[in-house]
């Protein structure tokens, strides 16, 4: 039997998010702050940088060498292909728990509504390892999706005996790595005065093997991939996700690097209480967290429990997307070909959307949430169901 891990969990109540349709609204919060500087970018981004000689018509959606790595659309060593994705849950509130660790290092990261107006992220590493990954937070509904889209490890810590029921009882449960199990130094509390749950993914993988779990390359494809942005775009430099008043963020998009930078909350805007940012960094390496490409991705959701708030995602079928690169904006679709099978992105006319090669972050946002697209910024605003 697994045991349940207990944590203490900051609780922020905010106002109810009422339901409406995305739409064009106004708002009283006034995001702060300046645009991302071209300095911060000083460090070259090697690994999220492809190398000269890109062919012109890119890669995918299927046919991918066995150097191409199927998520990013980046050459890498075909050994680090030859095995599962790992997804690790981690934690974004309370604030104390930033900057996290390990995030530069994933491939593609989602970003999702929990409770209480809070959300958690799922990292999702492949091609690269990361020693420390976390703060380790718990398994929610929308992670079985992730991990039957990916044919992934998963990395949590416990989860709501109904989600954890869910999870033990699926046909990949011997994919899940819990604590208990995979103990230090593959998921280890390095620091006595926080307590925080880390993961090293290197030593996870090694607690694979000396399990004799296999490990090989999977059904990843899907993707396009290619460096021209595709025409049709909308000249978009900053992204705004309010989740809440608690939890909200803004990519911004620097020309010179051709990446976004995320900016996360800095206090709570209540009461009309203006919006704060600041830059996130990865605790791992001092790098800013930045993407290739930003995509909104808008579902139903609907609840499961209401006390206490516990979400459905219905992450299935088809829905609205719009993605984001190169300063560029596009109005597309979702679409999922069966549970074990990446999502994919589609054009108006049905075509397969190409990314721009690179890590992704993906921002999952409710079927009615609303929109306020400005000049050079767009911004999505959480309502469910």
């Amino acid at each position: 039997m697994f045991k349940r891990t207990l944590y203490l969990i900051l609780l922020l109540f905010i106002t109810a998010c009422q339901p409406g349709n995305r739409s064009q609204v106004a708002h009283t919060a006034t995001p702060t702050g300046s645009s991302a500087p071209t300095e911060i970018f000083s460090t070259p981004y090697d690994y999220m940088t492809p190398t000269p000689g890109y062919p012109e018509e890119g890669f995918g959606p299927f046919g991918f060498p066995l150097d191409i790595n199927p998520l990013t659309g980046l050459s890498t060593d075909p050994k680090l292909l030859d095995r599962r994705p790992m997804i690790v849950k981690v934690s974004n509130l309370p604030r104390n728990v930033r900057p996290q660790s390990g995030l530069s290092k994933a491939d593609i990261v989602y970003e999702y509504y929990t409770e209480e107006g809070t959300t958690r992220f799922s990292a999702i590493f492949y091609s690269q390892e990361a020693e420390q990954v976390g703060s380790i937070r718990s398994a929610r509904f929308f992670d079985e999706h992730l991990v039957r889209m990916y044919n992934a490890w998963f990395v949590f810590g416990s989860a709501d005996e109904r989600t954890l029921g869910r999870l033990t009882e699926s046909d990949f449960a011997r994919r899940l790595i819990l604590e208990w199990e995979a103990a230090c130094p593959a998921m280890c509390r390095p620091d006595p005065l926080t307590n925080y749950l880390m993961a090293n993914t290197t030593a996870v993988r090694e607690y694979v093997q000396e399990q004799g779990l296999p490990d090989r390359r999977q059904d990843l494809e899907g993707t396009r991939f290619q460096m021209q942005p595709p025409p049709g775009g909308q000249p978009v430099s900053q992204i705004q996700a309010w989740y809440s008043a608690v939890i909200y963020n803004r990519w911004e998009y620097d020309p010179a690097s051709g990446v976004y930078a995320r900016y996360s909350d800095l206090v709570n805007a209540l009461d009309g209480q203006p919006e704060k940012y600041e830059l996130l960094t990865d605790a791992l390496n001092g790098d800013p967290i930045t993407a290739k490409n930003v995509v909104i991705l808008f579902m139903e959701h609907e609840f499961f429990s209401v006390t206490p708030e516990v979400l459905e995602m219905k992450f299935s079928g088809a829905g609205p997307a719009v993605a984001f690169r190169d300063g560029q904006a596009y109005d597309l679709k979702w679409n999922r070909r069966g549970q074990k099978k990446v999502v994919q992105l589609k054009t108006p006319d049905g075509e397969v959307f190409p990314l721009k090669p690179g890590n992704t972050w993906f921002e999952v946002m409710g079927i009615s949430s609303q929109e306020l697209r400005s000049k050079q910024s767009w911004r999505f605003e959480m309502r469910f169901p």
